[in-house]
C-alpha cells in the first residue's frame, strides 16, 4: 500500500479530501495528521474512523521530530498539505499563530519530504493547497490567474503567499516534486460555524443578528468543497510538477447578496413568513483590510485536467441549509467545545 500524508486532515475541506481519498483508494494507506485546533473535529470522520486504510494521528506539523518520525515510519509517497490557520478575523488578532502555522508548519513538511525523498523524488508528490486570498483584490472586473502577481493584505493571505513562495523555493532549489492549487472559497458540510454560511445558517435558526461586514458590497466566488476535494484528487494524481492551478466556482456574490438568499431558504425551511430573516440583517464595521472582490479564472485546471464542478451553487445551498439543520448535534457540540470529547473517548483509550 501506498503510504499518503494529509495533513489538516480533520478540518473543513481536510475531512471532504481525507473521505474522498479513504474511500476511493484501498491501495492507499491515509494518514491523517491533525493537532485539533478549535476547526478540526474528528467528528467530520467518523463514518471512515474504523476504515482499514485510515490512520489518525494528533499533532502539529511545527514539531520537527514527530513529523521526521512519521516520514520515517511510514515512508510517505506523498503530502496533500492542508493544514493552516485560515479565518482572516483571527489573523488580525493573533497573527504569529498564522506565521508559526501556515510558514514554519509548511517548511517543517518541506524539510522532511526533501531528506526523505532526496533519493528518489520522481516517485514521490508534495501537494500545497492554498488560497485565491494571496492575489489580493481584484475591481469591479477581472480575474485572479495562476501568474496573478501576489499582493495579500492580510496577516493570512501573507502567510499563506509566504509559504506558496517557499514551496515554489523547494522546487527550483532542490528539486522537490511539488505542486500547488489556490482555491476560492469553499461552503458545505462540516464547516466551522465562525464562517459565513453556517454562522448566519445557525443565527437565523435562533433569532440571531445577521451581521454583514460594511455595506456588504465585497465579493467572493463560491465552490461546494466536494468539488474542491474532486480537483484535488485529479491534481495529486495529474498535476504537473512545478505548476499552479487555480480552482473556481466561477459563481461571484456579493456577501449582501448571499446573506439575503440564505435568508429565503431558511425562511421556507423554518416555514416563516417571506422576509422575516432578512430583518434579522445588521451592518457592522468592516473588517480592516477587507478585500473588495475575489475572481478565479479556472481555465488551466478545465482544459488540462479535464475538472468542471459538478454542484450548482442553488443546489450545494439546499444541499448545504439541509446539512446544518439536520446536524444540530454536530453544530451543538462545536459551538460549546464538546467536539473534543470525540477525541478523548475515541483514540486516548487505545
Amino acid at each position: 500500500m501506498k503510504n499518503i500524508l494529509i495533513t489538516g486532515g480533520a478540518g473543513f475541506i481536510g475531512s471532504h479530501v481525507v473521505r474522498n481519498f479513504v474511500n476511493k483508494y484501498p491501495q492507499y494507506n491515509i494518514v491523517n495528521l491533525d493537532l485539533l485546533t478549535y476547526a478540526g473535529n474528528l467528528e467530520n470522520l467518523t463514518d471512515i474512523d474504523a476504515k482499514s486504510n485510515y490512520t489518525f494521528v494528533k499533532g502539529d506539523i511545527c514539531d520537527d521530530k514527530l513529523v521526521n518520525r512519521l516520514f520515517e515510519k511510514y515512508r510517505f509517497a506523498g503530502v496533500i498539505h492542508l493544514a493552516a490557520e485560515s479565518h482572516v478575523d483571527r489573523s488580525i488578532t493573533d497573527p504569529m499563530s498564522f506565521i508559526r502555522t501556515n510558514i514554519v508548519g509548511t517548511v517543517t513538511l518541506l524539510n522532511a519530504a526533501k531528506n526523505f525523498w532526496k533519493d528518489n523524488f520522481e516517485a514521490h508528490r508534495f501537494y500545497h493547497i492554498s488560497t485565491d486570498e494571496v492575489y489580493g483584490s481584484l475591481g469591479s472586473e477581472g480575474f485572479f490567474y495562476e501568474n496573478t502577481p501576489y499582493g495579500p493584505h492580510s496577516p493570512y493571505s501573507a502567510s499563506k503567499a509566504s509559504s506558496d513562495h517557499l514551496v515554489r523555493a523547494y522546487y527550483h532549489t532542490y528539486g522537490l516534486p511539488v505542486v500547488i492549487s489556490n482555491c476560492s472559497n469553499n461552503y458545505g458540510p462540516n464547516q466551522f460555524p465562525e464562517k459565513l454560511l453556517p454562522l448566519i445558517i445557525n443565527n437565523i435558526k435562533n433569532n440571531k443578528p445577521l451581521p454583514v461586514y460594511g455595506k456588504g458590497e465585497n465579493v467572493r466566488d463560491w465552490l461546494y468543497v466536494e468539488d474542491h476535494a474532486y480537483a484535488i484528487d485529479l491534481i495529486f494524481h495529474k498535476g504537473k510538477n512545478g505548476e499552479t492551478y487555480n480552482i473556481g466556482g466561477e459563481n461571484e456574490w456579493t456577501n449582501i447578496k448571499l446573506v439575503n438568499k440564505l435568508c429565503e431558504i431558511m425562511d421556507g425551511k423554518l416555514h416563516r413568513v417571506s422576509g422575516t430573516s432578512a430583518q434579522l440583517i445588521t451592518y457592522v464595521k468592516d473588517r480592516a483590510g477587507h478585500d473588495l472582490r475575489y475572481a478565479i479564472n479556472c481555465k488551466k485546471l478545465q482544459t488540462e485536467l479535464g475538472w468542471q464542478p459538478t454542484v450548482t451553487f442553488d443546489k450545494g445551498l439546499e444541499k448545504t441549509v439541509n446539512w446544518y439543520l439536520k446536524n444540530t448535534h454536530w453544530l451543538q457540540n462545536v459551538l460549546s467545545g464538546d467536539y473534543e470529547k470525540y477525541y478523548q473517548n475515541q483514540y486516548q483509550k487505545r
